[in-house]
């Protein structure tokens, strides 16, 4: 029964038109992936998957990757009527696959999923921290901000941008930062006295939750100034991930209503650790980016 059901399986590379059945296939597991969301990942990366018989997509897999020796996995997802054949297994190794072997590659793992990557060759070197929001308290009186004026993104120093991320996050990723940026609901930049950019911060509207990152600051205080301005207005629930080693910035987002909903461990492959960070990342763009 189970091997008949996966002969009629075919694993394919997705596109456009697969946009509708990966909205349902993410809704099947409660995941809030949208049009705008799987768009983003179309043009900045791959999505394998398999289809039935019938053409219904029952599995997914996504690869982002970056530009010198980096790829980022997520969006793994398959459909409960076709579990434990293999499926998950299957899409991961054909990302993996579609990359070379000197690719350094991460993704950030379910409890579900932690033991079949595993079994692929991951190994878990860190962790980050969700963090949802019902009701945002602010604290915009109570932060010194003095020093640094944050405003709307304008487009012209999009380098500045893409360098600042590129430290933070420890890998160059021009056509995915560019893409998500299209995709915000806001872009702000913060600027110190000389008018340099030192930090930014976005917002990404989805079905569920307004995600904010990547957060990039030089420190804690902006980090939670950029938060404050990003979810001022807003009326609806909060997502964000924040990587470890920001306790400070935790703390902060728990007294403006922030819970902490789990903590994921990042795993690699190819490697022994993440590529060098330089500690101004206070949240990612999202579980599937890295």
């Amino acid at each position: 029964m189970v091997i008949n059901k996966k002969t009629i399986l075919e694993l394919v590379q997705f596109d456009k038109c697969d946009v509708s059945g990966l909205i349902e296939l993410s809704a099947s597991v409660g995941w809030d992936y949208d049009k705008n969301e799987i768009e983003t990942v179309l043009s900045s990366g791959k999505i394998f998957g398999h289809k039935n018989a019938e053409g219904k997509i029952v599995s997914s897999a996504a690869i982002i990757p970056y530009e010198t020796s980096l790829a980022s996995i997520g969006m793994v997802i398959v459909n409960k009527d076709f579990r434990g054949i293999g499926l998950g297994k299957e899409t991961t190794k054909k990302c993996i696959d579609s990359v070379s072997k000197d690719t350094t590659i991460m993704l950030i793992a379910t409890e579900e999923g932690k033991p079949i990557y595993e079994k692929i060759g991951f190994h878990t070197v860190d962790c980050v921290h969700k963090y949802l929001c019902d009701n945002y308290i602010t604290l915009s009186k109570q932060l010194d901000n003095s020093d640094v004026i944050i405003e709307e993104f304008s487009g012209v120093d999009i380098n500045e941008i893409l360098k600042l991320d590129e430290e933070a996050f420890g890998e160059r990723r021009s056509r995915f930062l560019m893409n998500r940026i299209k995709q915000s609901e806001k872009c702000l930049v913060v600027k110190d006295n000389n008018e340099k950019i030192v930090g930014f911060g976005l917002s990404i509207s989805g079905p569920m939750n307004l995600i904010l990152g990547p957060i990039v600051a030089p420190d804690f205080q902006i980090a939670s100034f950029l938060i404050d301005e990003l979810s001022s207005n807003h009326q609806g629930k909060l997502r964000i991930d924040v990587p470890s080693g920001n306790e400070g910035f935790m703390l902060t987002l728990e007294k403006c209503g922030f819970v902490k909903a789990s903590i994921p461990p990042i795993m690699v492959i190819n490697s022994v650790t993440m590529p060098h960070r330089n500690n101004t990342l206070f949240g990612i763009a999202a579980q599937i980016f890295g």
